[in-house]
């Protein structure tokens, strides 16, 4: 059973790639050894599906190699991918910063690849686990579950660590050792932050609040919602930092983004306000009373002096803390690390080391930021790479 192209994972980018390899007229094979078609799409955007984002920008994008990731976004930009949802009558809507979902779930996105597919005539085949792979004159031939195939082009598109419950794997990054290439070690990404005692305790007594903040790692630095969890911290701007966080590193989190803090506490201060009720602006009762009995001050401001005034609106707008973990694969929404993207062509994706054998998607060492850069990353790179096995 020989086939020209075989792809290994039927998620985003596997999809993508086969449709556009089959409209090319090639015999394409999709394999995946989970029992369901992209199951990461279905959940993704609490299953409304962040398909894609409208500013996208390679700045989007951790990658060792920053310049990696400009050819196959340029030539397969998110207006095209917009462009086939739309010929495809699925609905959907303009979130904050650029954030494109569905209207009526994340399946609507699945048909449409699953349709792009079949109209190419892909062959898809789940459940179907895979034993040996290994190089001959032909060019690939595979030992699995389901039969021994062989094919000229071998793309490997097989995800991430993320999300284990779904059958993610690290399949593909063996198959990149085992051929010579080297792989960066994958860590979650886009992950919860977790503290442990007595900080594990303190956020446990506000779980379920958020409040908008900026926080910073390593020079890197996001505004956004934060929600406080049983085991620390969460929500849009957590996940975005997690991503260049490193255990043993601090975060500093502004609590007043956009707020003059201490011109402000000075005016409190000469109209003889209290602290609690300026709080009580921003914040809700029950954090005010958290952070008062965490960090006690002079209620009555007229009471404070200026350093003392200033030495508190320090630490209201660069609170230091240093989380433990992070809360591991089973929450994290990508992985970072993978292939090295220095072992295969930016423009073809096919490994220098060994022709036939192209790796898109998550399973490179490029993890976008959150709101839709990474399905973007797996439409363009599978486009990509579609045009040319």
């Amino acid at each position: 059973m020989h086939y020209d192209v075989i792809i290994l994972g039927a998620g985003a980018a596997g999809l993508m790639c086969a449709a556009q390899a089959g409209y090319r007229g090639r015999k394409v094979l999709v394999l995946d050894h989970a029992p369901k078609a992209a199951a990461k799409i279905r959940i993704s955007g609490g299953g409304k599906c962040n398909f894609t984002n409208l500013n996208v920008k390679p700045e989007n994008y951790i990658c060792a190699n920053p310049h990696f990731v400009k050819s196959a976004l340029a030539r397969y930009p998110a207006l095209q991918f917009i462009e086939l949802v739309e010929r495809h009558g699925i609905d959907y809507e303009q979130r904050a910063h650029g954030q494109l979902f569905t209207l009526d779930g994340a399946g609507k996105i699945i048909a449409m690849l699953r349709t792009e597919a079949d109209w190419a005539g892909v062959e898809l085949r789940l459940g179907c686990s895979i034993t040996q792979v290994q190089a001959n004159a032909q060019g690939f031939g595979l030992v699995t579950s389901q039969g021994t195939f062989s094919c000229h082009s071998l793309v490997v598109a097989t995800g991430g660590l993320a999300y284990p419950k779904l059958k993610a794997s690290d399949f593909g990054m063996q198959l990149a050792q085992q051929f010579g290439l080297n792989v960066i070690t994958s860590q979650p990404g886009l992950v919860p932050l977790v503290f442990k005692y007595p900080w594990k305790d303190w956020f446990a007594e506000l779980a379920g609040l958020s409040l908008e903040v900026e926080i910073c790692c390593q020079g890197q630095c996001f505004r956004e919602a934060m929600l406080v969890t049983h085991q620390g911290i969460s929500g849009p701007v957590v996940l975005q930092i997690s991503n260049y966080w490193q255990p043993g590193l601090p975060i500093s989190i502004n609590l007043f983004p956009g707020v003059e803090v201490l011109a402000q506490l000075q005016q409190f201060k000469a109209n003889n306000q209290t602290l609690s009720k300026w709080f009580g602006q921003y914040w809700t009762k029950r954090f005010t009373q958290a952070w008062l009995q965490k960090y006690p001050f002079e209620n009555l401001l007229a009471n404070a002096s200026d350093k003392a005034l200033e030495d508190y609106a320090e630490r209201l707008t660069n609170w230091t803390l240093y989380p433990e973990t992070s809360a591991g694969y089973d929450k994290a929404e990508v992985s970072l690390g993978g292939v090295d993207t220095d072992e295969v062509s930016s423009k073809t994706f096919e490994a220098y080391k060994q022709p036939g054998l192209y790796f898109i998607g998550e399973v490179l060492e490029v993890t976008g930021h959150l709101g839709g850069y990474n399905f973007q990353w797996a439409w363009a790179s599978g486009h990509a790479c579609g045009q040319v096995v």
